[in-house]
Parts: structure tokens; C-alpha cells; sequence
């Protein structure tokens, strides 16, 4: 391979200006999540346009479910990127090598332990969350299916997450792009040219999954820089193990802790019936565009704070905190309220029952116009990560949105059991959340400062 051909989608963001290499980082990463919540809408348009709503609450009713059950693994993930964009600041190539492979091997391991969870929990979790015997079948084959898809979702996002500490963010978008097409493509042949329904879905996911994992294997393999992938060489380091999971498990703990919150609220939707169900699923679906444009600045976060606290910048991380909340705030607005006001235009690519619809909006008046304070919240989760801060931001955000939306299910909904007093426990979780962390970050950030004085 050419020399320095990978240095091209390499990005040093210990000097320069900050904000044209966070936007350079950020597009192809916002574009990214946009892709992927396309293809992922696919399935979602195609079941419901040609399965009817039955399957199209059974595909949205795991959604909660399958994340309780991945996200302790993908919070790995995180670790590995603050790691390697340490590593890769500090110029410890040694390090980061043994890194890259620890990841990669972590990966494959968390990929077939979550095959069997994925396949034994799915009918009695599905059935605890009280979900409707006439979806719940589909909503366990689709489940198992995809769960067997789980070691190639976890090694595209352990080998995405060393490419983004490096500042690659393009040739994951790429890889995205030829997986998703491939999804779509037989999303259309599984479902309408071979009626399987729900399980061509699934069969169709897993499928794509194996692609984009692939590209990305051989994206790191053939690299030339210290991140490159040696497979002979996969292996478990076990300090560099360790220190993945002080950083990741508390980030998987934290998303796995927000999913049963949210599997609560979706037994909360559960009871208002399979046509609340697939308003919800729908209406949930095109939040997530907003949410992944704003969830890139987090990333953003996650890497320039690495590589400079790596580099012993330390001032350069306050100021990447402040030009990515400005950004997440101005996008989550101009987003959050343009999805909200073509909301009734949009649900109708998913479904033409206008009872669905109506559900559907009745979430994104109240989640959408305020999704901005979400992205806030995950932005200042970003930066301590990225100084290697786990602990703190985990019991924050645990208690601020986790925990209160616990409560405010058996507090406030048993008095007024209606969606809008469930969906209003989002937007007050977050500013509470927000704000609790920027005082954190403020006392971090200080201490950091006393600690290593002198330094840039």
C-alpha cells in the first residue's frame, strides 16, 4: 500500500484551528447515522407498508429490549476509543497497536455471547415488558434472527471507533453506505418478493451487518498507520483490556441502566395498544435522524478530548466542549422543530392509518421540539469521557434521567395515564441531566488544570 495513504483521512486535532476539523469530523459521521437510520427506516417502511401493523409494532417493540441487551458491550466501544485517541495524541504506537487488537478480539467475544442472550432472553423479556399476544411472536423470531448478526455489529463498531479516534470518520461512511444499499436491496426481496415479513428484516440486517464488518476488518488491515490489524496478532492484552472496560463499562452500564428506563416506558406504551405502539415506532424512528446528527457532536467530544488530553492539551479540550454544545444546540433546534413541523408529511411514508399518525405526533411535539437539551446532555458526557472520566458521568446521568423517569413512571403517569405525561418525563430529564454535568465538568476540568500545571 502507498505510504501515507491513510494519513489523508487522518486528523490532528492537538493543533489548528478547532471548529474546521470538528466539522470535518462531523459530517461524514452525521452521515453516517443518517444512512444507517434510512436503511434502518426501511425496514421499519417496508414492514409496515407490506406487513401490516402487526409486524411494524413487532420490529419497534425490540428496540428498547435489544439495546438493555447490547449496550453493555457497545459501551466497550467506548473505551476503545478514548483509548486509541490517547494513544494516538500521545504518539504511543506500541500502545496503540495492542489496543486495536484487544478491541477486535473483545468484539468477536461480545458478538457470540450476545447470540445466546439475544436468543434466550427475547420471549420472556418481550413478555415482561407486556407486550401484545398478537405481536409478540413476531417481535421473538425477529429478535433471534438478528441477534445472530451481533459479532459483525460489534466488530464494525469497535473498528469504527478506532478509526474516529484517529479522525477517520469517512471511510466508515463509505462502508455504510454499500452494507445499507445491500440492506435495502433485500428488505425489497425478502419481504415483498418472498413474503417472509418480520424475518426477512432481520435475515436482511444481519446480512448487511456482515458486509460493513468485513469492510471494515479490511479497512484495518491493509491501514499503514499504528492502528493497522494484524490477525495473527488478535488477541486480548489484559491491561489494555482493563482499561477499556474502566472507561466502557460504566458508558455500556450507563446505556444499558437508560434502556431498562426506556423498556418501562415502552410497557408504559405497551398498554395503550398495538395502534399507540407503532405511532410510537414510527414517530420514534425519525427522532432518531435528529438525535444522530446531535449524537456526532458527542463523538466529536469523545476524540478531540482524547487526543488532547493525550497530548497534554488540556485547554483545547474546554474549548472543544464549547464550540460542540453551540453546534449540538443550534442543530438540535433547527432539526428537532423542522421534524416536528413536517411530522405529519413524514409519518406517512410509514403508514397511512391516521390513528398511527396521530401517535406519532403526539411524541414528537413533545420530544423533538426539545431533543436539543438531549444533545447538550451527551456533549459534556463526551468531553469527560474523553478525559477519561467514566464513574462521574455514569452516576449523573443515571440518577438525573435514568432514575427519574423510574420514578416519574410510578409517580406522576399513575396519576395521569396518558402518553404526553409519559413522553414530558424526556425533555426534564435532560435539562436536569445537562446542567449537572457542566458542573462537573467545570470542577474536572479545574482539577485537571491543578493537577499538571504548565502544560498548553
Amino acid at each position: 500500500m502507498e505510504k501515507g495513504s491513510s494519513k489523508k483521512y487522518e486528523i490532528d486535532m492537538c493543533s489548528g484551528p478547532l471548529l474546521g476539523k470538528i466539522m470535518i469530523f462531523y459530517v461524514p459521521l452525521m452521515l453516517s447515522g443518517v444512512l444507517q437510520l434510512l436503511f434502518n427506516a426501511a425496514d421499519i417502511v417496508v414492514v409496515g407498508r407490506f406487513a401490516g401493523n402487526e409486524a411494524l409494532a413487532a420490529v419497534g417493540s425490540t428496540g428498547s429490549l435489544t439495546n438493555l441487551i447490547v449496550n453493555l458491550f457497545i459501551g466497550l466501544s467506548v473505551g476503545t476509543n478514548v483509548l486509541v485517541a490517547r494513544f494516538y495524541g500521545a504518539k504511543q504506537d506500541g500502545e496503540l497497536t495492542e489496543t486495536v487488537q484487544t478491541a477486535i478480539a473483545t468484539a468477536m467475544a461480545g458478538g457470540i455471547i450476545l447470540i445466546f442472550l439475544g436468543f434466550f432472553l427475547s420471549k420472556p423479556a418481550l413478555g415482561w415488558m407486556g407486550t401484545p399476544d398478537n405481536v409478540i411472536e413476531h417481535s421473538v423470531l425477529y429478535m433471534r434472527i438478528y441477534f445472530i448478526g451481533m459479532p459483525f455489529m460489534m466488530v464494525y463498531n469497535f473498528g469504527s471507533a478506532v478509526l474516529r479516534a484517529v479522525g477517520d470518520t469517512k471511510r466508515p461512511l463509505y462502508y455504510l453506505l454499500i452494507a445499507g444499499v445491500i440492506n435495502v436491496i433485500l428488505n425489497l426481496i425478502f419481504v415483498i418478493a418472498f413474503s417472509m415479513g418480520v424475518a426477512g428484516v432481520a435475515a436482511a440486517t444481519v446480512i448487511s451487518q456482515a458486509v460493513s464488518a468485513a469492510l471494515v476488518v479490511r479497512c484495518l488491515i491493509r491501514t499503514d498507520s499504528a492502528y493497522r490489524l494484524e490477525l495473527q496478532g488478535i488477541k486480548i492484552v489484559p491491561d489494555k483490556l482493563l482499561k477499556m472496560i474502566q472507561i466502557g463499562v460504566p458508558a455500556g452500564m450507563q446505556g444499558a441502566l437508560f434502556s431498562i428506563s426506556n423498556v418501562l416506558i415502552q410497557s408504559s406504551v405497551n398498554s395503550f395498544g398495538s395502534v399507540a405502539m407503532a405511532g410510537n415506532t414510527a414517530g420514534s424512528n425519525i427522532e432518531g435522524f435528529v438525535y444522530t446528527a446531535m449524537n456526532a457532536f458527542h463523538q466529536a467530544a469523545i476524540s478531540f478530548s482524547g487526543q488532547n488530553y493525550g497530548a497534554r492539551k488540556y485547554k483545547r479540550i474546554s474549548r472543544v466542549l464549547l464550540i460542540c454544545e453551540l453546534l449540538v444546540l443550534g442543530v438540535g433546534i433547527v432539526l428537532g422543530n423542522a421534524a416536528y413541523l413536517l411530522g405529519g408529511t413524514l409519518l406517512k411514508l410509514y403508514t397511512v392509518d391516521p390513528e398511527v399518525i396521530q401517535y406519532g405526533i403526539l411524541r414528537m411535539r413533545i420530544i423533538c421540539t426539545t431533543y436539543c437539551l438531549c444533545g447538550m446532555m451527551d456533549v459534556a458526557v463526551g468531553a469527560l469521557r474523553g478525559m477519561g472520566y467514566a464513574i462521574m458521568p455514569m452516576l449523573v446521568s443515571l440518577t438525573g434521567a435514568c432514575l427519574f423517569r423510574v420514578v416519574w413512571i410510578y409517580t406522576v403517569f399513575q396519576s395521569y395515564r396518558t402518553l404526553k405525561c409519559l413522553y414530558i418525563s424526556y425533555p426534564i430529564s435532560w435539562g436536569l441531566t445537562f446542567a449537572v454535568h457542566m458542573v462537573c465538568f467545570v470542577i474536572a476540568f479545574g482539577r485537571l488544570l491543578k493537577r499538571d500545571p504548565g502544560v498548553e
